[in-house]
């Protein structure tokens, strides 16, 4: 049933909520009668897009079946954003999310190219592919053109001496391998001999090349995703849309090493010891601790504390926070708030604080971070901000900002560390927006208001535990009876059943 007016508490009518809607971008959600979302959408004006599935007007001029969806609308929610592109990123989320059952399918990235690694092997290959397996192989991509990167992997080839999916090596008495022939050999400049050592090294350098050449055209994708939102041409945003969302998956996923790689190691040792020279630290940062704050325009403000350990991730000790000091969009007043809480329980753990900590974004946000330690009267540890557009980085006291170059192993550290520390809290950011709109399926029941929906959080901690009760367990409730125990029972049971296939 249509959502209820929080002044008077009055039902609203599907008329009345969409006077009420902005001409601001954003996301629309579609419910139908038990509250399951059937279609999400997104708009350069909400109340114009929103208005128009309800004239009568247009009714017969409707496809059949947006024709259809609009005869089950029974109530929507919509979410305000800042900008289109921010509408366009939100609304293919929530379509991953929920998969409604009015939204065609977004298009993952099968249609694309990967480049396959499996690191268990003694001579890893370069391997193309179509789908992504859990396979605990290393996967690159995906890559939209097929050509160019046939030709990225020939000069890495020649410029690294791997091996792609053709060749046979051979191996020799002494356990070394031929990789190639005598002509090919001559050909990519290296010696036709290797041991798995001396192989494994070309390989990591392999890798670290690929990494950089995904993610120049992840930033490429992005620009050109922006740019034709500008342009309001919306078909081609959401296409690149969907292709820059699965070349994220592809960046932040977990890499599975199965053997002990010293090349990796002492590329971890080199970075540490390249941050150390160019930050001027007294000795390599060995552990440190980077924070990213993640909101949706001033809502569901989230941060997150990523640490690492000697070059890599200790996931363990990864923290999330919810903002509690204030409500609205301040960036600053959330680092300092986030900042201070994390150190102050160091301090009061009396545990070791971090050989440097990062913070993601510029002067504003490392001045906040500085704030949270005067203010809880500690000495901080170093503190540096590494600014998104440029990579530069940025110091709390009167340096200037210091600008390194790209391919600097120190840079790319930092840059793993920030990227991690983002992920992390977007990650967060969505689970706590999906908890909101599965809570928001009690709003739909007559009976049920702030009292008694606070009682059954309360007993049940979430919609999901709540869905699995019977109605014997929800009447154990105060407030609730038998009768309003069974329609709560019932409500939640159809709004668990699958919408079924797109007509």
């Amino acid at each position: 049933m249509p959502a209820a007016d929080p002044d008077s508490g009055v039902p609203l009518t599907l008329k009345e909520k969409v006077r009420r809607l902005p001409d601001r971008p954003g996301v629309y959600l579609m419910r139908d009668r038990i509250g399951r979302i059937i279609y999400v959408g997104k708009a350069k004006a909400l109340k114009r897009r929103v208005s128009s599935y309800f004239q009568p007007s247009r009714a017969f001029a409707l496809h059949p079946k947006i024709r259809a969806l609009v005869e089950m609308i029974a109530d929507f929610d919509a979410i305000v954003v800042k900008s289109e592109p921010e509408a366009i990123l939100l609304e293919g989320k929530l379509i991953k999310q929920w998969k409604p059952r009015y939204n065609t399918d977004f298009t993952d990235d099968k249609r694309f190219l990967l480049v396959r690694v499996d690191l268990r092997e003694e001579l890893p290959r370069f391997r193309l592919a179509r789908f992504r397996k859990d396979d605990r192989s290393r996967y690159f991509g995906p890559f939209a053109h097929s050509g160019p990167l046939r030709k990225a992997l020939a000069q890495m080839r020649r410029q690294f001496g791997i091996l792609l999916g053709d060749g046979t090596p051979r191996r020799l008495p002494d356990g070394s391998w031929i990789l190639y022939d005598d002509v090919r050999s001559e050909i990519y400049g290296f010696q036709g001999s290797v041991t798995p050592q001396e192989y494994g090294e070309r390989v990591a350098r392999a890798c670290e090349f690929l990494e950089g050449k995904s993610r120049e055209w992840l930033d490429s994708l992005r620009s050109e995703m922006a740019a034709a939102a500008a342009r309001r041409d919306f078909e081609k945003a959401a296409g690149l849309r969907d292709v820059v969302f699965a070349l994220e998956k592809t960046l932040e996923k977990p890499r599975h090493f199965e053997r002990t790689d010293p090349t990796a190691l002492n590329a971890d040792e080199s970075a540490l010891e390249a941050l150390k020279q160019a930050l001027g630290l007294p000795a390599p940062p060995l552990s440190i601790e980077c924070f990213d704050i993640s909101h949706i325009s001033g809502t569901f403000v989230v941060a997150s504390m990523v640490r690492f350990a000697g070059g890599k991730p200790d996931r363990d000790s990864y923290r999330r926070f919810r903002i509690r000091g204030f409500e609205g969009n301040d960036d600053f007043r959330a680092m300092q708030e986030v900042v201070g809480r994390r150190y102050s329980r160091l301090h009061r753990e009396g545990k070791a604080l971090p050989d440097l900590v990062v913070i993601d974004g510029g002067r504003g946000q490392v001045a906040a971070a500085l704030k949270a330690f005067i203010s809880l009267e500690m000495d901080p540890p170093p503190i540096i901000g590494l600014a998104k557009r440029e990579e530069t980085i940025v110091f709390p006291d009167a340096r200037p900002p210091l600008d390194i170059p790209l391919d600097h192993a120190g840079l790319r550290l930092l840059q793993r560390l920030r990227d991690e520390a983002h992920r992390f809290a977007n990650t967060f950011n969505a689970d706590l927006r999906s908890r909101k709109i599965r809570e928001s399926l009690l709003d739909d029941l007559a009976g049920v208001g702030p009292v008694r929906r606070a009682a059954l959080m309360g007993r049940f901690g979430s919609i999901e535990r709540l869905r699995e009760a019977t109605a014997a367990d929800i009447e154990g409730v105060a407030g609730i009876g038998p009768r309003l125990a069974n329609e709560i029972h019932s409500h939640l049971s159809r709004a668990g059943e699958p919408a079924g296939k797109t007509p």
